[in-house]
């Protein structure tokens, strides 16, 4: 069965929702958007294997940096750590009626957040834009190449509708209306994601192809621009969307910001203190592993000098945090580490 977009899951459960009162359907697109992040903070707590030591693009010779290159890694780490504050804060107040309301910067914050790192990440490996969508092109071409643990090397590739999910041996599932509980529906609802966030890309690709009368593809019979696309057509667009990864899934957050949507979330009855939490916890996941490959090029001598000059309000805080509980027991092993994971 071909997927729905997120606006017309209603549709796809009614059957399971003729007993509920017209508010919680009002609510189903939000609580859909909910079970996605909550799914991929499930998957990621439970698989296992989740370090970078394990990675033989880790292992490989560092990159060598410029002091051009470390002075523009330094900046990019302390705008997502400075975003990261901003988000943490919101989350450490707790009250839920101020965390329904502050959709409108967590969303946008949590993927900022993560770019402002994953840019760092990539400027050590000779990639320096600003470029959201390429930027977010050059991370799946990351993931597909193992630069990233198991539990989030997953992606979507192929042609519009004719879509592949690696590394998710479960996504082919129907994934439910429930906050995932087990591997099967985390990978289910992963996989829905992956698919309509394909979708809704390869839609805006078409939509700016078609646009422009120097690239829009035109009929063959009558040399006017197509309206109607088949299969052959889309396929020509394949190799503009690139792969579709976690990072494409976090962008999503910065495309709801922006929507009338926003509102849809404000108004919905979901549990706005559990979707906080599973987008702070995959932020720190996220930005952990990006910082850890920063600080191998860098060394970890001078990363951790720079850390213990970041402004007061970082100071003490849960960068120090991952560096002492995942980067340094990684790039200095012999040593003896606390482990556990960073707050």
């Amino acid at each position: 069965m071909k997927e729905k977009e997120e606006e017309n899951v209603v549709a796809l459960y009614a059957g399971e929702q003729q007993q509920e009162d017209k508010e919680w359907q009002k609510s189903i697109p939000a609580q859909v958007f909910l079970n996605y992040f909550f799914a991929i903070n499930y998957h990621i707590k439970n698989t296992t294997g989740n370090g970078l030591e394990q990675l033989a693009f880790f292992r490989e010779a560092k990159p060598e940096l410029t002091e051009k290159d470390i002075e523009a890694v330094k900046r990019l780490l302390l705008n997502s750590w400075s975003t990261e504050y901003a988000l943490r804060a919101t989350a450490e107040l707790g009250d839920e009626a101020y965390m329904r309301n502050a959709l409108h910067w967590t969303f946008p914050q949590a993927y900022y957040t993560v770019f402002a790192g994953l840019q760092a990440f990539l400027r050590t490996r000779g990639v320096n834009s600003s470029n959201d969508a390429l930027v977010l092109r050059e991370a799946g071409r990351l993931v597909v190449k193992n630069a990233y643990p198991h539990a989030i090397s997953f992606y979507a590739s192929g042609h519009f509708d004719d879509f592949n999910i690696h590394r998710l041996p479960l996504a082919h599932y129907k994934p439910g209306l429930q906050i995932a509980g087990k591997e099967l529906e985390a990978q289910a609802q992963i996989g829905q994601f992956l698919r309509t966030t394909r979708r809704m890309k390869a839609k805006a690709i078409r939509q700016n192809v078609q646009g422009n009368p120097t690239t829009a593809i035109r009929s063959s019979k009558t040399g006017e621009v197509l309206q109607k696309f088949g299969p052959q057509h889309w396929q020509q667009l394949t190799w503009r969307i690139g792969y579709t990864s976690l990072f494409d899934l976090m962008a999503r957050l910065r495309i709801s910001s922006s929507h009338r949507e926003i509102e849809r979330f404000v108004q919905a009855e979901i549990d706005f203190k559990l979707f906080h939490e599973s987008l702070l916890e995959i932020v720190s996941y996220l930005n952990g592993i990006h910082e850890a490959y920063v600080a191998q090029a860098m060394s970890i001598e001078q990363y951790e000098a720079f850390v213990k000059e970041l402004p007061k309000h970082l100071q003490n805080s849960f960068v120090a945090a991952r560096l002492q509980e995942t980067i340094k027991p990684l790039l200095r092993p012999d040593e003896d580490y606390q482990l556990g994971a960073a707050a």
